[in-house]
């Protein structure tokens, strides 16, 4: 469908048990865990559908987990309706790894590997209990980029520009709390501690960014088949090298993701459905833009009902 983009969410949205209501469908999303188990070389699927939670929420653990649920519900999206020909994909931050499998630019086996190996490099790069992110809510980019900026100690960056009016913070635990301080004072509704170790995205990644460097060097990356928008620049690449440094720079700079909607719908997107757990991505689609619509898949129920709204819309 010309006017549909498939994209894929990130962690924060993982749970245990979050791929287990698929109905007729389960048999695929079993499978797509057991071929990622065999790379990963321990049981994925038992840790999604039986817990427990704390496992589950391990950075490199939440990656392949939650790379593997977007792909399932390609796969059934794929055997079940049109929606499985869209013009564009894109995924937020680890999202975009998924849409890169689900564009035949990595295969599955490859790409859990990958994530879970950025999972190890991101946990290790900032100790336990020194890094924080935080949602700002109700603020201008711009205002929530000074709020860091009138930090003097410590690295704080804005790093996930979600919504108007939604940004997400990161940095040191203790530069973040000042700079959500600074954000309540300059008029944000709501400054939120996100419940994660790791700041994603700001530049103390840096270093986990030049291991993860190494690590695709020996990784094979086709073109893909359906053009993705990558995060960091919100655009396609060019070439599989292009493709590499944007996963790389993606890791330590900010996700463009009002940006990357918008490129969508300037070249024709009207409709976003996200693949994967929860309704993150498809309930920003309007915040960004109000002439586009949002859709979620990530149960059987929501499948069903997805797929109905596009009936819909084709006998009208």
């Amino acid at each position: 469908m010309t006017n549909v983009a498939i994209v894929f969410p990130g962690q924060g949205s993982q749970s245990v048990g979050m791929m287990t209501a698929w109905n007729e469908y389960q048999t695929i999303v079993e499978s797509t865990y057991s071929q990622a188990s065999e790379a990963l070389g321990y049981d994925l699927w038992k840790i999604v559908s039986e817990g427990p939670e704390s496992e589950l929420n391990q950075t490199h653990i939440t990656q392949p987990a939650m790379l593997c649920a977007g792909v399932a519900c390609w796969s059934i999206l794929q055997q079940s309706s049109d929606l499985a020909k869209p013009a564009m994909l894109a995924g937020h931050s680890l999202g975009e790894y998924t849409a890169l499998v689900c564009a035949e630019s990595l295969d599955l086996a490859t790409a859990v590997q990958l994530v879970t190996k950025r999972g190890e490099l991101m946990q290790s790069a900032v100790a336990v209990g020194e890094g924080s992110m935080a949602a700002i809510i109700g603020l201008d980019d711009k205002d929530v980029i000074q709020a860091c900026a009138n930090v003097s100690e410590g690295v704080v960056q804005a790093v996930n520009f979600n919504a108007p009016g939604q940004v997400v913070i990161a940095g040191n635990k203790h530069a973040v709390e000042v700079a959500m301080s600074n954000a309540k004072e300059l008029g944000a509704k709501r400054a939120l501690p996100l419940p994660v170790s790791v700041p994603s995205h700001c530049s103390l990644m840096r270093e986990a960014a030049e291991a993860l460097g190494e690590a695709l060097d020996d990784i094979n990356i086709a073109m893909p088949q359906i053009p993705v928008i990558h995060n960091q620049n919100a655009a396609v690449a060019n070439s599989a090298d292009e493709i590499r440094d944007l996963l790389i720079k993606q890791l330590y700079q900010p996700v463009k993701w009002v940006e990357s909607v918008q490129t969508m719908h300037s070249k024709g997107i009207d409709t976003l459905v996200e693949c994967g757990p929860g309704k993150v991505l498809a309930g920003l689609t309007r915040r960004i833009d109000k002439s586009m619509q949002g859709h979620a898949v990530f149960d059987a129920a929501s499948l069903q009902k997805t797929i109905e709204s596009f009936s819909e819309i084709s006998t009208c």
